[in-house]
């Protein structure tokens, strides 16, 4: 009898670590049974059907729907959903990926149906527990019967919570293979023309923590430093939805719309993004997996935040954290200068995570 697999994902990010899943089992025969679920956390017609066509994802088996404001009764319309789908096809397996609140409403679904659980991207800690996503983190690897580990820190911090070796599985990255499988798609995309940039001369931006963006001083400090950053080159600024209200609620658009070296987009498709991540003088974020493509790609990139659940994208790759506009100032001058870190790519971040981790699933019993 082939293993019943079902994969859970909610949001963009969780799609793109699971783009060689279907592949990578169908290579076993007919050893697994493997279906999709969206959770419909973060679906729009728009740029969810662009994401499942670049990413020649197949399309979800099951739809959910739920697009509930609040985390609580997401997460329970959540469980609500997938109870009745656990209950009436019975999976041996669930795969949660990332930290999302769909990962930590799949988690608890499986828990209370007594079906096994599989935490895709285990084990990452940021210790800050004013993050939403870690609490996910350490509620969904608490409930995991196997852990698949992206970098050394999560098998420490999984030992160190007690969780038995035997289910901790170092694989690597599969937001890598990703990367790996469409370098090709990525490399022609068209956007540079598009933007009228060159390679290698503009930096981009993307920002949309709370901490960051949820106060006018905050924003306006943000535009304070773009300001400085475009006297040297383009700043490109696809705006996240949350930080575009925040502009305009704090009156400050204009002073994006008027900076002509600003250049801002909406959110965009899969390949131009990667492309311009990877041709970026340097890149500026608050986001979790961007620290990871940078470091792939071996272009600086600078965190705004106090933390990072990625270590080893600073303590081998090419990310920084930092805590201050100016320090943001004085890493930009040693990128221009050539004097800011090379890195290195991370163990295992080798486009083959995929293969090891289905490969452990099927030696499961």
């Amino acid at each position: 009898m082939p293993k019943k697999v079902l994969m859970v994902v909610g949001t963009r990010p969780n799609l793109i670590k699971i783009t060689r899943m279907e592949e990578v089992m169908a290579r076993y025969g007919d050893a697994f049974d493997y279906r999709l679920c969206h959770t419909g956390q973060h679906y729009d017609d728009r740029l969810s059907k662009v994401f499942f066509e670049q990413l020649e994802l197949r399309q979800p088996d099951y739809y959910l729907g739920v697009s509930e404001s609040h985390p609580a009764r997401l997460i329970a319309r959540i469980v609500a959903e997938l109870t009745t789908i656990l209950t009436d096809w019975q999976p041996d397996w669930v795969i949660a990926p990332g930290d999302v609140n769909s990962t930590l409403g799949a988690a608890l679904a499986a828990n209370k149906c007594g079906v096994k659980l599989a935490h895709l991207e285990s084990g990452l800690r940021s210790f800050d527990r004013s993050m939403p996503e870690e609490h996910n983190r350490v509620v969904t690897d608490a409930l995991a019967d196997l852990h698949w580990v992206t970098e050394p820190s999560g098998q420490q911090h999984l030992s160190t919570a007690g969780v038995e070796a035997s289910g901790v599985h170092f694989v690597g990255n599969t937001m890598i293979d990703t990367l790996v499988k469409f370098d090709v798609q990525i490399e022609a995309s068209t956007i540079l023309q598009k933007l009228q940039l060159t390679a290698g001369d503009y930096v981009l931006m993307t920002l949309h923590r709370p901490g960051n963006v949820d106060t006018k001083a905050a924003l306006a400090g943000l535009l304070d430093l773009v300001d400085h950053l475009t006297e040297k080159r383009p700043v490109v600024f696809p705006i996240h939805p949350r930080t575009r209200q925040r502009l305009q609620a704090f009156g400050l658009e204009p002073r994006v719309v008027n900076n002509s070296r600003l250049i801002e987009t909406p959110p965009m498709d899969y390949f131009s993004f990667q492309k311009l991540v990877a041709k970026a003088h340097f890149v500026f974020t608050d986001s979790g997996g961007i620290q990871e493509e940078t470091t792939f790609r071996r272009v600086p990139c600078l965190t705004f935040r106090p933390n990072t659940e990625r270590p080893i994208t600073v303590t081998v790759g090419t990310n920084t954290l930092v805590d201050s506009l100016e320090e943001v100032v004085r890493l930009a001058a040693d990128i221009e200068a050539g004097t800011y870190k090379k890195g290195a790519i991370p163990e295992l971040w080798d486009g083959k995570a995929t293969d090891r981790l289905v490969e452990v699933l099927h030696q499961m019993p």
